[in-house]
């Protein structure tokens, strides 16, 4: 694994507090309506996708994800100004703001999204892992779904196939406590979703989701073991979101005291924890990191809105183009 180093705890600190800040930002835009539908929120659960990108090729590997989905792509490299334009329904978003919050999307930096079917990136995952292997690419497949989708008959499915084609994919349940507002204790008979691996004898496990490192080493080892051939493996990472399932969630399955004892082990409190502790930063040094988070999410508010909604005529361009129909025009 790459060394995890100084640079790495302040990329780490100041990334993860760009992923936080712009989704507080959407929730603040959100309640003025300037972006509709349903937003589900990441707070919480930055040192899942930190620790991934710490581990991962990006020339190569892909990720795919349900539809808790903003910063992911951020983190692969998409500018997240056009996030945030595809948030609002801009015409400069990532999919000239058709995709909208559950739906981001980017081929070009590897990321496949963004599925608002519970658990229907599953299948989708070990597919595309599947046409690595057949091109022989040298790509892994990271394919995310939360603890609700672990219930999903497709999950068994995926994971008997990808074992049986030794599939280079990594399955992550990112368990945050809570399918929408059920508790896992409520799902099933056992807690310990890793152990669904256990039936296809794959190699399986818990991470401690709140913390980068544990999650950079996890990953790490289950990447290299896809990357040789060696098949696919399952780890459970322990999380939790500090925000409700979506906006529309009142969270009454849960007390405030829960999700303070909870921000006691916040993954960004962690990394800042280590920066100070080790001398990585003095305190100018990170009211610089956080000021240059304030006035990036600030960009991203401003690019989106003044950018303009789609023409009526996009609807017509996005539809398959059909040779003996000619009657609708296509630019795209």
């Amino acid at each position: 694994m790459k060394p995890i180093t100084k640079e790495t705890y302040l990329q780490w600190y100041e990334e993860m507090q760009f992923w936080r800040k712009f989704e507080d930002k959407l929730a603040a835009v959100y309640i003025q309506q300037k972006v509709r539908g349903f937003l589900h929120l990441y707070n919480g659960q930055e040192a899942v996708l930190a620790g991934a990108i710490h581990a991962m090729d990006l020339s190569k590997d892909k990720m795919i994800t349900a539809y808790r989905n903003h910063v992911q792509p951020i983190a692969m490299g998409v500018d997240p100004k056009k996030v945030m334009a595809e948030l609002y329904g801009k015409v400069t978003g990532t999919s000239k703001g058709m995709g909208g919050s559950m739906h981001i999307f980017s081929k070009e930096h590897g990321f496949y999204g963004g599925h608002g079917i519970v658990g229907a990136q599953i299948p989708v995952g070990a597919g595309m892992a599947f046409a690595d292997k057949y091109f022989e690419t040298g790509g892994v497949t990271l394919t995310y779904f939360g603890d609700g989708a672990a219930r999903q008959g497709s999950l068994h499915e995926a994971f008997n196939m990808a074992m049986n084609w030794k599939l280079p994919v990594v399955f992550i349940c990112e368990n945050n406590g809570y399918a929408m507002g059920t508790s896992v204790e409520r799902t099933a008979n056992h807690t310990d979703i890793w152990k669904l691996g256990l039936g296809y004898e794959m190699p399986c496990g818990p991470v401690d989701g709140m913390n980068p490192v544990k999650v950079a080493e996890a990953m790490q080892e289950a990447i290299d073991r896809a990357r040789r051939g060696d098949g696919p493996t399952f780890l459970e990472m322990k999380t939790y979101r500090y925000r409700g399932h979506s906006m529309s969630d009142a969270q009454l399955y849960r007390t405030k005291e829960e999700v303070e004892e909870y921000k006691k082990i916040d993954p960004i409190t962690q990394v800042l924890d280590i920066i100070k502790e080790k001398g990585y930063a003095t305190d100018a040094e990170i009211e610089a990191m956080d000021q240059r988070v304030k006035d990036l999410v600030d960009e991203c508010e401003k690019f989106a809105e003044e950018s303009p909604f789609p023409e009526v005529q996009q609807l017509y361009d996005v539809v398959y183009e059909q040779e003996n129909y000619p009657f609708i025009p296509h630019r795209l």
